[in-house]
C-alpha cells in the first residue's frame, strides 16, 4: 500500500504508451509521409542489448533516428528491436521502453522527455551483453545526432 498516488509516474506511463503506439504504427504500416522518430535511450540500462562496439562508443546514452533506413522493427511488451546500419555496419538494437529518455517526431513537432528510475540507470557490465550478431539491414547508414534543437527550453 502506498501513502499517496504518484500521478507523475502514472502520466509518464501513459505517455510512454504513446511512444509504443507510434512504434506500432511504424512497424505495421511503415512511417507515413514525412514522419520520423528521434529516440534517445540509456545504453547502460540493464535490458538494453546492442553490440559491444556500439556500447563502447556510447556507454551511457544514444540517439537513433528511424526514418528511411531501418529494418525489422519488432515490438514486445517491454522493448522494441530494430536493425540499423552504423558506418555501413549492420546492428540489431534491443531497446526497453523503460530506457527511453526522449522521443520526438520533428515533422509532427511532437516531443516527450522521460525520467529513468534510479534502479534502472546502471547495469552490471555482464548483463549488457550484445544483441544477437548483426543482421542484414536495408541500405544506408544510421547516425547519432544531437537532439538539442528539438528540446523545449525549461
Amino acid at each position: 500500500m502506498t501513502d499517496e498516488i504518484n500521478y507523475d509516474k502514472l502520466m509518464e506511463k501513459a505517455l510512454k504508451h504513446v511512444v509504443v503506439e507510434a512504434l506500432k504504427i511504424a512497424a505495421d504500416e511503415g512511417l507515413p509521409g514525412e514522419n520520423h522518430f528521434y529516440i534517445s535511450f540509456k545504453t547502460n540500462h540493464p535490458d538494453v542489448r546492442m553490440s559491444s562496439d556500439l556500447l563502447n562508443r556510447y556507454p551511457e546514452d544514444m540517439t537513433i533516428v528511424l526514418q528511411h533506413q531501418f529494418a525489422n522493427l519488432m515490438l514486445s511488451d517491454n522493448y522494441f528491436e530494430v536493425d540499423l546500419s552504423f558506418n555501413g555496419v549492420p546492428h540489431t538494437l534491443r531497446i526497453p521502453y523503460e530506457s527511453i529518455t526522449y522521443f520526438a517526431d520533428p515533422h509532427a513537432r511532437f516531443a516527450l522527455s522521460f525520467t529513468i528510475p534510479e534502479e534502472a540507470k546502471h547495469a552490471p557490465a555482464d548483463s549488457r551483453a550484445p544483441a544477437e550478431d548483426a543482421k542484414k539491414v536495408s541500405g544506408g547508414s544510421a547516425e547519432v545526432v544531437s537532439i538539442d534543437a528539438f528540446r523545449k527550453n525549461k
